[in-house]
């Protein structure tokens, strides 16, 4: 076992005894990383506790990420990622959510959590409570929806073209010339006897 992986599970253990942690892991595909799964309540103390214990020193945020998974209750997952300077080591940091509820904004302990939950509230629709600006970042204002759920159509809602006539660019309601069908794609070579 290498010196990471001890350190992880010494952490692990600590973290295990000083947080409300649901589930904790440790991943070996990107050499050793601890990721430990937090109720949406308990985000904000937890990420205060990994940035300001000594045995722990994870000072930088270096993303924060969203995942839809629309077949669970709670549908979102946000990721966290730390580091420590202190101890060259990194933390993933999960919590779930669903469409209702809502997240507290990590700004006030990470300020560069500003533009990552801006991103993930304009593509998925996570909301952040209490976050200084929280308005869309790619996507334009007007724009319907969260375009990286899982569930938006691939179409989109509207239609940008440019029109020669008014010599600008409209936006209109999207209009198929055929309706939508579903195939069955079923190979007949997977026959079952």
């Amino acid at each position: 076992m290498s010196t990471f992986q001890i350190l992880n599970i010494k952490l692990a253990q600590l973290l295990n005894d000083q947080l409300p942690i649901q589930n904790i892991e440790l991943s070996y595909t990107q050499g050793s990383e601890l990721i430990i799964t937090v109720r949406p309540e308990k985000l904000l103390s937890t990420l205060i506790f990994l940035k300001n214990n000594t045995h722990c020193q994870y000072k930088l945020l270096t993303c924060i990420s969203g995942v839809d998974f629309p077949y669970r209750e709670k549908r979102f997952e946000v990721v966290y990622e730390l580091l420590s300077l202190t101890y060259n080591a990194r933390i993933r940091v999960k919590t779930r959510i669903d469409e209702i509820n809502s997240i507290d904004s990590a700004v006030s302990i990470f300020p560069a959590a500003d533009w990552w939950e801006r991103e993930i509230w304009d593509l998925y629709g996570v909301f952040f409570k209490n976050h200084p600006d929280l308005r869309r970042i790619l996507t334009d204002y007007g724009f319907e929806g969260h375009p990286l759920r899982k569930d938006f159509p691939l179409s989109g809602y509207v239609e940008a073209r440019y029109d020669e006539r008014k010599k600008r660019v409209v936006c209109e309601p999207l209009s198929f010339a055929q309706e939508f069908r579903t195939f069955e794609l079923n190979s007949p070579w997977n026959l079952k006897e």
